[in-house]
């Protein structure tokens, strides 16, 4: 079968590989069908210092497949049906596992994709306890999207932020990935959305997505912005994932008692931070890593009603090293999605 390996920092390559064992027992085989793009892939495809991995490794960490084989004792699934798979191997049996939390998994033995072989090849084994079906009337490549899209803003907005309709939302990077569905998901809601883009046309973009005001965070600070929107109060709710270029204005934008979540420091790790505001002003910063399934089910349910993703460009699996440059760059509006 084929799959897109990573044999180096920035070096993927189509091989040939063996097809997977027949499934075991509590396994279910997947025909892969899609993967979608993260800046996880991106980070990966750089070589980060901090992933402990044997190379070659299969990438994709984002993907969506059709089910062709059951493992002895797996219920509850069928041939043909389509299903998300869970990219983090949690333990399934520590505390935050039992309550559902898992993404705070104590004993998880890595990320496929990243660290160990991930979703970017034609047949592939999962338990099926990793699974999550795709509702009837959902498109291969938008459910692609939900493992970490649509599930990182589920966590980020609802799990973490509490958003709730009417309140007003800066939503920074509104032409990423996570971004696009974090505007989406806030205007179904009825709040007012901030969306920040880095050039006019993403700006345009966003707008034309629903976002009520947009800044060029280029030309314009976008905390002053906020202010005047709001009247001088400041928003509900930021959504932050850039990191430390918009970090202090992040944090100047919010009201009293304001939240703040962040998922990402794809501009940079460390930014200083005015503590004084902090507490005077009582602001709340929620950390908001990867998310649960519950969360993915919550996304497919949220695409089986009408809110898709919004795909930039779909290519073939030959194009992926492409794609993850023009991701790298920002050169995107939405998703990149890459079919097998």
């Amino acid at each position: 079968m084929r799959a897109l390996q990573l044999f180096g920092d920035r070096d993927t390559r189509l091989v040939e590989v063996p097809d997977p064992a027949p499934p075991g027992p509590g396994e279910v085989r997947l025909r892969m069908r899609a993967v979608a793009l993260n800046h996880i892939d991106v980070w990966g495809w750089r070589g980060m210092a901090f992933a402990k991995r044997n190379l070659p490794l299969t990438v994709g960490a984002e993907a969506v497949g059709e089910v062709v084989a059951l493992g002895a004792g797996v219920t509850g699934w069928r041939i043909g049906q389509l299903a998300v798979p869970y990219g983090a191997l949690t333990c399934g049996h520590c505390r935050a596992c039992r309550e559902g939390r898992d993404n705070l998994c104590e004993n998880v033995a890595g990320v496929k994709g990243f660290h160990v072989d991930g979703f970017a090849q034609e047949l592939m084994n999962q338990d099926a306890r990793l699974l999550v079906p795709v509702p009837d009337g959902v498109a291969v490549n938008d459910a692609a999207c939900a493992a970490i899209t649509f599930s990182t803003v589920e966590h980020m907005l609802f799990d973490n932020a509490k958003l709730q309709p009417g309140e007003t939302i800066l939503i920074q990077a509104a032409g990423s990935g996570i971004g696009t569905v974090a505007v989406k998901m806030a205007k179904a809601m009825g709040c007012t959305v901030i969306a920040t883009a880095g050039s006019d046309e993403k700006c345009a973009q966003a707008k034309a997505l629903g976002a009520d005001h947009v800044v060029n965070y280029t030309d314009d600070r976008f905390e002053s912005v906020a202010r005047k929107v709001t009247k001088k109060r400041g928003v509900d709710v930021v959504f932050e994932h850039v990191g430390a270029t918009t970090w202090a204005g992040s944090l100047l934008s919010l009201r009293m008692g304001g939240r703040l979540v962040t998922c990402g420091s794809t501009s940079g790790v460390s930014a200083e931070t005015n503590l004084m505001m902090i507490f005077q002003r009582q602001l709340h910063i929620f950390g908001s890593f990867g998310a649960s399934m519950r969360n993915i089910a919550d996304g497919l349910a949220k695409m089986a009603g009408g809110l898709t993703p919004v795909l930039d460009t779909v290519t073939p699996l030959e194009g992926f090293a492409d794609a993850l440059k023009r991701l790298e760059s920002r050169q995107v509006f939405g998703k990149l999605v890459v079919t097998l």
